[in-house]
């Protein structure tokens, strides 16, 4: 329960944070991104962490943050592109491996009698692969949850790596480059700024809009087929 607080402080205070940690850590700010993008898509116990918002966050500060104090924090564009696509692309791979060699014996890994892996989410990820094939990988990026086990369900079904990869990589472009330059353009807009934990929860729920569909039609579908 600590942890989800934290979670959802770190979510809901992001510019904060992310201005205390870069000022805090400077040039290790990069690990760090790395790290979370990396987890995030490359560990399937782990589809809670930021994503599409730190994306967001991270190019509202490569164009540079000056707080009240006058205190300025700035990440580089370039750097911070070509980390995280990398953090994006590698951390699918390595999900994808794990879907290969482990597969579904994950469901059964559980911390005090809890599961790391809900089985719905994997349900719900092969809905959107028997809907939208091999692009699944492509589009699981801008779907919270779906991220995170879309490339673990490709190695669970056996995609061809060759195909997968080309995937995962266009993916990764797409996302990474897509949402840290809608960040950097538009974060720091006035309105922005002033409402950012809104803009940030509107990213969030815009996210999560192709799931919430998919489960409505589901719901729906079975509703009137019984």
């Amino acid at each position: 329960m600590e942890l989800f607080r934290s979670l959802l402080d770190f979510l809901l205070h992001l510019d904060t944070h992310l201005f205390t940690m870069i000022v805090d850590y400077g040039i290790w700010i990069y690990a760090i991104l790395f790290l979370i993008i990396f987890v995030e898509t490359g560990l399937v116990v782990m589809p809670l962490l930021p994503g599409d918002s730190l994306l967001f966050a991270a190019g509202t500060f490569c164009a540079g943050v000056i707080n009240e104090s006058g205190e300025k924090a700035q990440l580089n564009l370039w750097l911070v592109l070509v980390l995280l696509i990398i953090a994006a692309v590698t951390g699918d791979t390595v999900n994808y491996y794990f879907g290969k060699t482990i597969g579904l014996r994950v469901l059964n890994w559980k911390i005090r009698g809890i599961r790391l892996v809900k089985e719905e989410y994997i349900a719900r990820t092969q809905a959107f692969f028997s809907k939208y094939g091999s692009r699944t990988i492509i589009m699981a990026r801008f779907v919270p949850i779906v991220r995170t086990f879309a490339p673990f369900v490709a190695g669970i079904g056996s995609m061809e790596y060759n195909r997968f990869i080309r995937y995962n990589v266009a993916g990764g472009l797409l996302w990474v480059i897509g949402l840290t330059l809608l960040g950097y353009f538009f974060g720091n807009l006035p309105f922005v700024r002033k409402n950012f934990e809104t803009v940030i929860f509107g990213i969030i729920f815009i996210s999560l809009l192709p799931m919430v569909f998919e489960f409505v039609k589901t719901r729906f579908s079975s509703k009137y087929s019984s």
